[in-house]
């Protein structure tokens, strides 16, 4: 969207001169709905009005501890990590792809997911009634993950999925894909920025907090294991980045970035007839290529934030964003027998996401290519009202 929309919808307050940026929501679309007062935001009410009366869990609440002593200290745990039977103990866990432990849900992640997705529901609520009590809300939900002393985050993953009983308790580069939650939430602090509860010191503290997170991302051990990796993760890390270079106003990082995104994740991730490899090798193939997808729309719709087109870049070999689409798509209503690779679970639940991001690609594109594919189908499948959103 262009940034003159923005400034037009939205006339929020500066911080340190930086212009604040909406990047992946649709605010012209939500504008529409707004006026209209559609059935999307009727449910966004009402999703934000349960909220009103929850009360976030903290990293401090978790019963386990990190190895650093320091319950701030985010932690959580390896997805597809299970004991191993054969073992007394059952240390060290073993890997069971595509298979999620319940054990995750005792730590840092699904808290940290459901404080993210507080501040998206109420943000929104706030835009489109102006009641403060939704601000309210979600700003005491900002000051408690990122500003009060007694309970916010450090502003690392050093503890991000680990493994028990393997590398001392310490973390993996993969955890850091758990911060992906963050990525939308920070529209949504932007919109919040309008509101009178929000103060100037709260917004300073939590951009501060974005800015060690990002001198984090860049010099840390565990970091530099994301960022060399060649699957998701790495696009992952890279939209996370620059995500948040945007957000404390380093437009220098965010776009070396996005210029060097084509080469260093596309080119590599994506073959020439369109194929994700190291996505489709997994247990759930069609779900992560499907997931890659999404990172490539993320940082499509951020470079367009910065004037660049990744859209339609391509390689010498035919290499794209759109080829890896057009692979996909010839899975897309068809029955799981013709799938060449394992998707183990959830077909029809991954046909629906798939669905989505082609409605959302068709949104970038000046002329729609993919309707064929979802035009009467979207509407057994939404999820968080990207209708209007995206």
């Amino acid at each position: 969207m262009k940034k003159v929309m923005i400034m037009l919808l939205f006339p929020l307050f500066m911080i340190s001169n930086a212009q604040a940026q909406i990047c992946v929501w649709n605010m012209e679309s939500l504008a529409q709905a707004k006026a209209n007062n559609t059935k999307e935001v009727q449910l966004i009410l009402k999703d934000a009005d349960k909220k009103l009366a929850q009360t976030i869990t903290t990293v401090i609440d978790k019963e386990m501890t990190p190895s650093s002593g320091d319950k701030h200290d985010y932690m959580s745990m390896g997805r597809y990590w299970w004991p191993d039977t054969t073992k007394t103990d059952g240390l060290p866990y073993i890997r069971k792809d595509g298979q999620s432990n319940p054990e995750i849900e005792k730590l840092d992640r699904y808290p940290l997911s459901n404080f993210a997705k507080s501040i998206e529901s109420l943000s929104l609520a706030y835009y489109l009634t102006s009641d403060e009590k939704y601000a309210q809300k979600a700003v005491e939900n900002l000051r408690i993950w990122f500003i009060n002393q007694e309970t916010k985050m450090n502003p690392n993953m050093n503890y991000g999925q680990t493994i028990p009983g393997v590398n001392s308790g310490m973390g993996r580069g993969e955890g850091i894909l758990d911060t992906y939650s963050f990525f939308e939430m920070l529209d949504a602090v932007e919109i919040l920025k309008k509101s009178k509860t929000f103060t100037n010191q709260d917004q300073i503290v939590i951009k501060n907090w974005f800015k060690t997170y990002v001198n984090w991302l860049q010099t840390a051990t565990v970091a530099a294991e994301e960022r060399t990796a060649k699957n998701n993760h790495g696009t992952a890390f890279d939209v996370q980045l620059v995500r948040y270079a945007i957000f404390i106003g380093d437009q220098d990082l965010a776009k070396k970035i996005v210029n060097e995104f084509a080469e260093n994740r596309l080119f590599k991730q994506i073959e020439a007839d369109g194929a994700q490899l190291l996505e489709l090798a997994r247990t759930t193939g069609l779900g992560y290529a499907t997931f890659n997808l999404t990172h490539f729309l993320d940082m499509a719709q951020m470079a367009k934030i910065l004037d660049i087109d990744l859209i339609h870049k391509q390689s010498q070999d035919g290499r794209s964003i759109l080829k890896a689409i057009d692979y996909l798509v010839q899975y897309v209503n068809k029955p799981q027998s013709v799938f060449p690779y394992q998707q183990i679970k959830d077909w029809d639940g991954v046909q629906g996401k798939l669905m989505w991001q082609l409605y959302r690609v068709d949104k970038m594109l000046e002329k729609p290519m993919y309707q064929k594919y979802y035009k009467g189908k979207l509407s057994g499948v939404k999820k968080n009202n990207e209708s209007i959103l995206y």
